[in-house]
């Protein structure tokens, strides 16, 4: 996980990755499970887990991928209901 994120940031893409995670395991169709996976894959490129590298990176560009998957990934949530 990319240490320069603040915690705030990281507790909710960690919490969207657990979330994102159940939801594949629960999935019933494979278009579920693929948005499922798709939400795993956004919530570990915003922790820098998954993508360019972080070190590789400069800290500003590192926060504002993790703001966009965030961002991203808060929309898709707020369309599941």
């Amino acid at each position: 996980m990319d240490p320069e994120l603040p915690e705030p940031m990281a507790a909710a893409l960690r919490s969207h990755l657990g979330q994102a995670r159940a939801a594949v395991r629960a999935a019933s169709s494979d278009a579920g499970r693929r948005a499922a996976r798709d939400r795993v894959q956004l919530a570990k490129e915003g922790l820098g887990e998954r993508s360019d590298p972080w070190w590789d990176m400069e800290v500003e560009q590192r926060l504002e991928r993790a703001a966009d998957r965030l961002k991203r990934l808060t929309e898709s949530a707020s369309h599941e209901f």
